[in-house]
């Protein structure tokens, strides 16, 4: 299988497709529904304006297409905090690149960048990135995707904190579970497209809960945004996927006896009920 960042090399940046996500990777002890697609009345590109960004690292200014605040419905979430809207996935526009530089992360940190950062894009990105030319009005997974494993790998360059790095392969996985989602299931290779994401976002899954627990263990709070209960259910619903049952009970019993949102605790009592049915299943396997 091809290496988390597969499809650098579009933009000249093909020697850091190996690149690995954290420095020192540890082993850790520590029901998705798809929405029914609707009747459409408006297009993706109604979703959309141009908005004027300026680059941190070379200064130069270029536009990015957004989605309008407001304008796109949420019609849910999974198990995992991911955000279904109507007619849109907005996953695959909160990505901002430069298309002259290179530099690209999440619109939340596109401005945050300190000196010895900007010294790293421009040597390991920079240097060899191949200027893009933004003419599309709307992005393809497939393009949406090669602008998020681009982040990643600025994020990795500029050495960014575990919870951001986490945050975006988080985000990743969440956007190949989108692309699977939408397939088309008259294709011929149908199947070994959806296999496919599926292996892809299990790896950019476990990035995810291995990040999130060294951040947990190293920065304070928020992160990303997202408080303590939040990003410890995100802990335990991921760890849970890969069946690391310590690790997801741990988390639960965290957030039962902090959490002060109603709402997180019901989702958390609901998970502890899920974990207990898996552990019960994978115990009665045992015997």
């Amino acid at each position: 299988m091809a290496g988390i960042l597969a499809g650098l090399a579009r933009f000249g940046l093909g020697k850091l497709e190996n690149m690995e996500v954290y420095e020192a990777p540890k082993k850790t002890e520590a029901g998705e529904a798809v929405a029914k697609p609707k009747t459409q009345t408006l297009q993706e590109q109604d979703f959309l304006f141009d908005k004027s960004c300026t680059c941190p690292i070379c200064d130069k200014e270029f536009k990015a297409r957004t989605v309008k605040v407001g304008k796109a419905k949420l019609s849910g979430s999974d198990l995992d905090l991911r955000p279904r809207y109507e007619q849109i996935d907005m996953l695959k526009y909160d990505v901002i690149m430069c298309p002259f530089c290179g530099y690209a992360a999440l619109s939340r940190f596109f401005k945050f960048v300190t000196a010895p950062q900007a010294r790293n894009i421009k040597k390991m990105i920079s240097e060899t990135f191949q200027p893009q030319k933004e003419t599309k009005e709307v992005y393809t997974y497939d393009e949406a995707l090669e602008r998020y494993k681009l982040t990643l790998a600025n994020a990795i360059v500029k050495q960014a904190k575990s919870s951001e790095r986490a945050y975006i392969c988080l985000k990743t996985a969440w956007l190949l579970r989108g692309k699977a989602e939408r397939l088309d299931k008259n294709l011929p290779d149908y199947e070994e497209q959806k296999k496919q994401c599926a292996e892809e976002e299990n790896e950019f899954l476990h990035n995810a809960l291995d990040g999130f627990i060294a951040a947990r263990q190293s920065e304070n709070f928020p992160m990303c945004g997202m408080d303590e209960p939040t990003v410890d259910y995100l802990i335990a619903v991921t760890a849970m996927r890969f069946e690391q049952y310590e690790v997801a009970g741990k988390m639960i019993a965290g957030i039962m006896q902090s959490a002060t949102n109603p709402r997180m605790k019901d989702k958390t009592r609901d998970l502890k009920e899920m974990l207990m049915a898996k552990v019960k299943e994978k115990n009665a396997g045992g015997k």
